[in-house]
């Protein structure tokens, strides 16, 4: 190895922390929503950070120490947000409403970059065809669209 052990831990957590903090002020989607430009920054991203952790170091051991420094980051913050009301905010985010009684709150998809059409099909996928009758429509911080039908009657 070309560095001392540590350095590759330290560089990695940065990097994943700071990768994290990107992500998550990018907005909420899940994988499957991402358009082609959002996954085109995603590898981009991925490649631009990775001599910044490994150094120049491209040996097994190098990739093995910042593999197990991903996961455990992972792992770790994932086990933190699960403690932390706090911190469960701050990694994942809380849900966001995109529609109170059949009016879309615009603030919030801008907020989102959600554009109407994507809450449309949102709607449609889940069986209701006019906004109307969507009592609440919700952004989950997973990046899912839930939607509550007003009550008939």
């Amino acid at each position: 190895m070309s560095l001392p052990f540590w350095q590759f831990i330290i560089r990695g957590s940065i990097i994943y922390i700071f990768v994290l903090f990107l992500i998550r002020i990018s907005g909420k989607r899940e994988i499957g929503q991402m358009g082609a430009g959002e996954f085109v920054a995603i590898l981009l991203v991925s490649n631009a950070v990775q001599n910044a952790m490994n150094g120049g170091d491209n040996s097994i051991t190098a990739g093995l120490i910042l593999s197990t420094v991903i996961i455990g980051l992972s792992t770790l913050f994932a086990y933190l947000a699960l403690q932390s009301r706090v911190l469960d905010h701050l990694i994942k985010g809380q849900p966001t409403t995109l529609i109170r009684d059949g009016r879309i709150i615009a603030r919030n998809a801008r907020r989102e970059f959600i554009s109407q059409s994507e809450i449309q099909s949102a709607l449609e996928a889940q069986g209701v065809d006019d906004i109307k009758q969507v009592k609440l429509a919700i952004l989950e911080s997973d990046g899912k669209i839930v939607v509550r039908e007003k009550k008939q009657g």
